[in-house]
């Protein structure tokens, strides 16, 4: 029985885009670049979480609520001194009562109070973590460490299971996500956390790049199938189309909104 390469050039095509593009907004360029992009993404992402739990025609005013709440979130995140996080999340709070108390719109039954708080810290606080590791000392390279090891390790896992794949890992979330895929991307992204203590991060040890490599592979899958049995409820296969090859931003960073704040707190409360 022959191999078949699960090979989409369209994949490659987005990555080699948008890759250098993000190299250049994290490495080169001011703290305030690398805000707006966490900015723009998160608000993307945000726009396809709702979408999955409301109709089309009511996203823009719940996107009046959502995207404010986010963005005072990412200020209090970047800039603590203009805005301390506490006062930002009780702002986000008294808005979204206040929203529910003068509109009551619904989502598949709950309040939609709840679902605009859950895609705010689920999408907006996670994601900002990035803007708390870009801070730090080489914050640059601990952004595009994170980031080259989850997405390698999601890379691996996919030809990996595309190529060789036969059981299923969770078939009632994502059909197509199999065991040996997983087993790949455990064993590729230590190896690439390698390779990135080697080439520019130094501070990170060998055996941190073991521990890294493997809790990222973990916790990426858990975000991601997190993130797939969100759209399983809203009968969707991507979130969104925005990249191709890739599908929408929420699919393309799921892997990360855990995987950002574990580094971060690996690397503040370990190294």
């Amino acid at each position: 029985m022959g191999v078949t390469l699960g090979f989409d050039p369209k994949r490659v095509y987005s990555a080699l885009v948008l890759l250098p593009l993000l190299y250049v907004l994290t490495r080169h360029l001011p703290p305030v670049a690398f805000f707006v992009l966490i900015t723009t993404t998160v608000l993307f992402a945000q726009w396809e979480l709702l979408g999955l739990f409301f109709e089309r025609r009511d996203l823009p005013r719940h996107a009046l609520v959502v995207f404010p709440g986010a963005l005072l979130l990412l200020i209090a995140m970047q800039w603590p001194a203009a805005l301390g996080f506490s006062l930002a999340l009780s702002i986000t709070l008294v808005g979204l009562l206040c929203y529910q108390i003068g509109f009551a719109p619904s989502g598949n039954g709950h309040p939609a109070m709840f679902i605009f708080l859950f895609g705010i810290l689920y999408v907006g606080y996670t994601f900002g973590h990035f803007l708390w590791l870009r801070n730090q000392h080489d914050g640059a390279l601990l952004v595009l460490f994170v980031l080259l090891v989850t997405w390698a390790g999601d890379a691996a896992a996919y030809y990996v299971g595309k190529t060789w794949g036969v059981w299923p890992l969770a078939p009632r979330l994502s059909p197509k996500k199999t065991i040996e895929g997983f087993l790949g991307g455990l064993i590729a992204a230590p190896l690439i956390a390698w390779i990135g203590h080697l080439w520019f991060l130094p501070a990170v040890t060998p055996v941190d790049c073991l521990i890294l490599g493997l809790l990222f592979t973990v916790l990426g899958l858990l975000g991601d199938l997190s993130e797939s049995a969100l759209k399983r409820s809203a009968g969707v296969k991507d979130s969104g189309s925005l990249i191709p090859g890739h599908g929408g931003m929420l699919d393309r960073i799921d892997s990360l909104l855990l995987n950002g704040p574990f580094f971060y707190y690996y690397m503040a409360f370990v190294r």
